[in-house]
């Protein structure tokens, strides 16, 4: 007979039995045996728990880590309908897109702008500029189509999974088929075949996910740069390299709430 030492406070056991106390899915040896001839060391079994936005929080139930990025956060408890759930999955994944789009659009173009290897507008009145090869309201009428066609075959594609069968986007279904609504691939939108399967699939997703909110985040930062400072990112990030100590966003939103 020998006496474990655990999470579990002393048990009287064998070092065979000892294994069979604790869960199946284990990891990280932490405890000890003690016999009466000898001191011997033995693996016990803890818990793995899944990563959550908190560390220690129990996560809400419908949130099971089987969607790409769940980490438990849904404080308001907005998930809490399946079917609302799986719309705002897509939500967040249409708006992490638009927001790596943009923010890479932005300070591209704001580099450009800078440096002077291009005459364009800073970025948040890139939209008052008048083009040459169409008027504004052309442009305007073109972009509620095609967005509007686009965002019609998306919106179709989620409520009926399937439903967009071939000819009915042109002839260009397998062009564009994924694995699943939300994800397109084919040769337009996988061209490296990097998601050809579920396993890689989910890696990929995962990574885009967490991009795309990092991207969410850098968009309010430049939103909030362009309201206060009246300048481009680029412009701020010179303006702070210049002056490291001196010039960071404490002192510039001091400065600008007593002017």
């Amino acid at each position: 007979m020998a006496i474990a030492m655990g999470s579990r406070g002393l048990l009287p056991t064998s070092s065979s039995s000892l294994f069979s106390t604790f869960p199946d899915k284990c990891k990280y040896p932490s405890a000890f045996t003690v016999s009466p001839a000898r001191l011997t060391f033995a693996r016990t079994c803890v818990r793995a728990q899944r990563p959550t936005w908190l560390p220690g929080l129990d996560p809400p139930p419908y949130l099971n880590g089987t969607l790409a990025g769940d980490y438990g956060f849904d404080p308001l408890g907005l998930g809490e309908d399946p079917e609302s759930l799986k719309w705002y999955v897509q939500a967040e994944l249409v708006h992490a897109r638009f927001a790596m789009a943009g923010v890479a659009g932005i300070l591209l173009t704001d580099l450009l702008r800078v440096t002077g290897l291009g005459n364009l507008p800073i970025w948040y009145e890139a939209g008052a500029v008048k083009f040459e090869f169409a008027s504004t309201r052309t442009l305007l009428i073109v972009q509620l189509l095609l967005m509007g066609f686009v965002e019609t075959k998306r919106y179709m594609d989620f409520t009926n999974p399937g439903s967009q069968v071939e000819g009915t986007f042109f002839g260009m279904e397998s062009a564009l088929e994924g694995l699943e609504p939300g994800y397109p691939g084919g040769p337009l939108f996988n061209p490296l075949g990097l998601a050809k399967d579920e396993k890689s699939a989910r890696v990929w997703k995962l990574k885009e996910i967490k991009n795309g909110r990092l991207a969410m985040v850098a968009m309010l930062g430049i939103f909030v740069q362009a309201y206060v400072t009246h300048a481009g990112p680029i412009d701020n990030l010179i303006e702070h390299l210049s002056n490291p100590w001196h010039k960071t966003v404490i002192q510039t939103l001091a400065g600008s709430g007593s002017s």
